[in-house]
């Protein structure tokens, strides 16, 4: 008698799996938890799984196969799902790849291996990525200037940089904090690793990272960065070979003139840009939008652009979102300046009505580059010091989901990433 029970037991199981045939995770304004949403979908892929990212259907869902494991760490995580019947599948399937509809269906195959670039005093909260990974649970290894250096590079598909300075000037901080103990440390640490690994001064080390990082691209790495990591580093680039670094940075003067100097034809994103050379001045160049231009907080608002699926896979897939106006949020490089874009980039995001562009992508060899202006999207005036970010609390950021489809466009059908 026990023994019947069982089997039809069993056979009600097996039957529910299979009229259960996908679990479709929901991106729109429904969804309970958007951020571990993406950490569910790239732990599948992890595991050996696939999936597909169904672009502008209900917020850029992602559809995934059935399995009660899948559908308990859904459950676990707090992030909605519905089980769909393969009649149920094929009408969406049908619905997303219509001509007349502006969706697509990508196929998600396999996880991006993680590098981020973090210093030895770097603090969690430091940085809005390493936050969003860490409560999305997607795992990742930190990496710095010697393991760049010695080639580490190669074993990673995905490179996020934050707000490194990579001009070798500290931040520019130079003016308001160099007797503050934590800008003593972050000069003492970078002094002792330039010398560890040979180098005269840091800012031969930072162009030195930062050729290495060109290179990563081109041969096909991809490369997300925020807040200083993203303008510092093309200027970085455009001055490889003038020194723009004032004495008390490196110990001598700067090229008086630096500005002419300047190659723009070896930059990812920017171009014409001026350099600003006075030390005190909190600000490496007039790429980033500056506080007054900026204007009040209850006024900051970027939006995003609706690309087509079909054509525009790539820059589809780093837009998706629930909503298309996000509430901006500064960082010692805020936006940047639409007139020294560079046209061959994709513009994600800007500010409606003016020269602020908040995200924008692009192309380098084999690779791509994202950059995304701002320190942390729910902490909008990040100030040293500050507490951490609780994502807990904005697990339905629409501005942190657009770092997470960062991390997941990698992992797209390769013959999809072509635009």
């Amino acid at each position: 008698m026990i023994m019947k029970i069982f089997h039809y037991i069993l056979i009600l199981i097996t039957v529910n799996v299979c009229a259960q045939s996908k679990i479709l995770i929901y991106m729109d304004l429904q969804q309970t938890d958007h951020l571990k949403a993406y950490g569910i979908t790239f732990n599948a892929l992890k595991a050996g799984g696939t999936a597909d990212w169904l672009l502008n259907y209900r917020g850029g869902s992602f559809m995934l196969d059935y399995s009660n494991d899948l559908a308990i760490k859904c459950r676990v995580k707090g992030v909605a799902f519905q089980p769909l019947s393969q009649e149920e599948v094929v009408k969406i399937y049908s619905l997303v790849q219509s001509e007349d509809n502006n969706m697509d269906v990508v196929r998600l195959e396999k996880a991006p291996s993680i590098a981020v670039y973090v210093p030895p005093y770097f603090k969690p909260w430091d940085d809005a990525v390493t936050l969003a990974l860490d409560y999305a649970e997607v795992k990742y290894d930190k990496i710095w200037v010697e393991e760049i250096l010695r080639g580490d590079l190669s074993k990673y598909d995905w490179l996020h940089l934050n707000h490194e300075d990579f001009t070798g000037q500290y931040g520019k901080f130079y003016g308001s904090f160099n007797q503050a103990a934590w800008y003593i440390e972050q000069q003492v640490t970078y002094e002792k690793e330039a010398a560890k690994l040979g180098f005269k001064k840091v800012s031969e080390m930072e162009r030195a990272v930062v050729l290495d990082i060109k290179d990563y691209v081109g041969k096909g790495g991809f490369l997300f960065a925020m807040c200083s990591a993203t303008d510092s580093y093309d200027i970085a680039l455009a001055a490889q070979n003038v020194d723009i670094v004032d004495r008390m940075y490196d110990g001598d003067p700067p090229d008086v003139d630096a500005q002419n100097k300047l190659d723009f034809s070896q930059t990812f994103a920017f171009e014409n840009f001026k350099l600003e050379m006075n030390p005190l001045v909190y600000e490496y160049s007039d790429i980033d939008i500056q506080l007054p231009e900026v204007g009040p907080e209850q006024n900051d608002y970027f939006t995003l652009f609706d690309f087509s699926a079909k054509y525009d896979p790539v820059p589809t897939m780093l837009t998706q979102n629930h909503v298309n106006v996000i509430h901006g949020f500064m960082g010692q490089t805020t936006a940047f300046r639409k007139s020294l874009i560079k046209k061959s980039c994709y513009i994600l995001g800007e500010r409606a009505n003016s020269d602020q562009v908040k995200y924008i992508h692009g192309n380098f060899g084999r690779g791509t580059f994202t950059f995304y202006g701002g320190h942390d999207p729910e902490d909008y005036q990040h100030a040293v010091g500050d507490p951490p970010t609780n994502l807990s609390v904005y697990k339905n950021s629409p501005g942190y989901r657009l770092i997470l489809n960062n991390i997941l466009f990698p992992a797209a059908k390769k013959k999809e990433q072509k635009t």
